[in-house]
């Protein structure tokens, strides 16, 4: 690639020590080199800074403790205003990428002027990352689409810092999807790269496997921010929950 821009690479984190090796050597190891990340821990009270000893002195990594926990809104706002890059992609602690991920997803936003690009996804659950099953996402998402099928991983994103001057992650429940709407609300289309993928793990405190309480927050979003009407919003809840279980199933 001629044109190499910075991307700065968002990673909240509350106790996933466990996995925050396997995210952060994910990064290093990716073909494409010029990233910055800004590692926010959300006062984890696990071994999370043990772990992190061994990425304190690499350069392109900023490492930010926080003395008191802020949530994953806060944390991801707070990298978005340490950025100074022209592209941002967001990553989820215990999350981790193929080699390929950043060089294959910045190439085809700078070769078709991208503002907003996603990709697909091989989920698994808990650690068994023999049992994959990949995404068949929608070739593009506008604001219409995601409100229906919001299977738009926050690991996959990477966006044009501009897109979003006056777009923040909001201190709610599935803070990520109601930014993804903000962000889609305005005319913006977010564009699937097909040549790459992300890793994607549901443990079993994951907010996703809280089913009920999923569709409860969501519908306060709805209804809230995103101002629908009775009818919009049972319709979108019933879209979202029918292609959860095509993908996932009953887990």
């Amino acid at each position: 690639m001629v044109n190499q821009p910075i991307i700065d690479i968002i990673i909240p984190n509350f106790n996933k020590a466990k996995y925050v090796k396997q995210c952060l050597d994910s990064i290093i190891s990716q073909t494409y080199k010029n990233w910055k990340i800004y590692f926010i821990d959300d006062n984890s009270n696990d071994e999370t800074k043990e772990v992190l000893k061994d990425f304190e002195n690499i350069d392109n990594i900023k490492i930010i403790y926080l003395k008191e926990n802020k949530g994953p809104s806060y944390c991801r706002n707070l990298g978005i205003e340490q950025s100074s890059s022209e592209y941002l992609a967001f990553m989820d602690s215990d999350d981790f990428w193929p080699e390929n991920k950043l060089e294959s997803q910045i190439k085809a936003m700078v070769k078709n002027d991208y503002n907003f690009t996603y990709t697909d996804y091989f989920f698994f659950f808990n650690n068994n990352q023999k049992k994959l099953k990949k995404t068949c996402l929608p070739n593009f998402y506008d604001y219409k689409i995601f409100l229906n099928h919001s299977s738009m991983s926050t690991s996959s994103i990477i966006i044009k810092k501009d897109l979003i001057k006056k777009i923040f992650f909001k201190n709610v429940e599935h803070e990520d999807f109601l930014f993804k709407c903000d962000v889609l609300r305005n005319g913006e289309l977010a564009f699937k790269i097909k040549e790459t993928h992300v890793y994607y793990r549901i443990n079993k405190s994951n907010r996703s496997s809280n089913k009920i309480k999923n569709l409860i927050n969501l519908w306060k979003i709805n209804n809230k921010e995103n101002n629908l009407n009775l009818f919009q919003n049972f319709k979108s809840l019933f879209l979202i929950s029918f292609n959860s279980l095509k993908k996932y199933g009953w887990k």
